[in-house]
């Protein structure tokens, strides 16, 4: 699976990453081909999905056992790479951290991509929970009936929530940072929940810039303990490979997952899947990611030939920010054309 995590990693803009050179990528599915002399649950052949701490992109890859899930009848390959990132983060933010109820609301952004659609369709398996969400204007077609009401991301949302909810929403869920945090905190109600899991706004360009990196960190606002007391408000922040490889918590996933597997078997979430790439596209797929042109998630395919070049193939990075309204059947692209789900 591809994540905007990897693309932070790329840029460097991540605390300690490891020194170079390094196989990138956090969780895949595969099947089975060696054990450990003590694992046990486990048979070679099995059809499995998990988390690594990096070195998923590899046709061959190692790791604990507590972190490897066994995949469902009805799954496939490429779903099951879309799911354990996605959906362990939405569940854990909705649930563990926010305390998701009857009733509530919740405001989240890029609300067409993976973590986006996993806590649209994780919210829609409580009773009456309204979902907001931010997304570029190209995806509403697309994801028009995964969320309550959908804002573009270019608009002032917060103008248009309280227009909706006079009040504001229970929960925010932020992947941006920068001047979001402050919008966000905004808009939550007395005892809402405002959750961080993600600076996406820090990545611009194809190479990291501290100058943009700097600007983002300004527009955050600061944050007055008293004014979180007067206010009644509740801010956290949430990392799922730091709980997983650095504070020891797999244990935890381990139960959420089951949780969701549940879900998945009873027709009720669904990974959505982008596109499929083949390793050797890698480049392509991450500047697919950075446009923000997926609906879902992103997969590379060990099994899958390179699409070939369309003419005049352009390698070029397009400028940060920048979105591109049509990715599919569009020349002025010269891009490659992946497998479309």
């Amino acid at each position: 699976g591809l994540n905007f995590i990897d693309l932070m990693v790329r840029q460097g803009n991540i605390d300690n990453p490891p020194k170079t050179p390094l196989v990138p990528g956090f969780e895949c599915s595969g099947i089975v081909e060696a054990l450990g002399d003590s694992v046990k649950g486990f048979e070679i052949g099995d059809r499995v999905m998990a988390f690594v701490n990096y070195n998923a992109w590899a046709e061959v890859v190692c790791t604990p056992v507590e972190f490897v899930y066994k995949i469902p009848d009805d799954m496939s390959f490429s779903e099951a790479a879309a799911f354990p990132m996605n959906f362990v983060t939405a569940y854990m933010m909705l649930f563990e951290v926010a305390n998701l109820r009857e009733g509530m609301s919740v405001l989240v952004h890029s609300a067409g991509g993976g973590v986006g659609q996993a806590v649209a369709q994780l919210c829609s398996t409580v009773p009456n929970v309204t979902v907001f969400g931010t997304a570029s204007s190209f995806k509403h077609e697309a994801i028009k009936d995964s969320v309550t009401h959908l804002f573009d991301r270019n608009a002032d949302y917060v103008q248009e929530v309280k227009r909706i909810s006079t009040d504001g929403v229970d929960i925010v869920l932020d992947c941006l940072c920068g001047e979001n945090t402050g919008k966000g905190l905004s808009l939550l109600k007395p005892l809402g929940t405002y959750i961080l899991y993600g600076s996406s706004n820090v990545v611009t360009g194809e190479t990291k810039s501290f100058f943009s990196f700097a600007k983002s960190w300004w527009q955050v606002e600061k944050v007055n303990p008293i004014k979180l007391y007067e206010e009644n408000k509740v801010i956290a922040g949430f990392s799922l490979l730091n709980l997983l490889f650095k504070q020891n918590r797999g244990g935890l996933i381990k139960g959420v997952m089951d949780k969701l597997i549940n879900l998945y078997n009873s027709k009720k979430i669904k990974p959505v899947v982008d596109s499929l790439w083949a390793l050797e596209e890698v480049k392509e797929a991450m500047q697919r990611i950075h446009d923000r042109g997926n609906i879902g998630k992103l997969i590379l395919d060990v099994e899958k030939a390179p699409t070939p070049l369309m003419a005049n193939d352009s390698t070029e990075t397009s400028e940060a920010g920048e979105e591109e309204e049509d990715h599919e059947g569009d020349n002025e692209n010269k891009e490659r054309m992946p497998f479309i789900q």
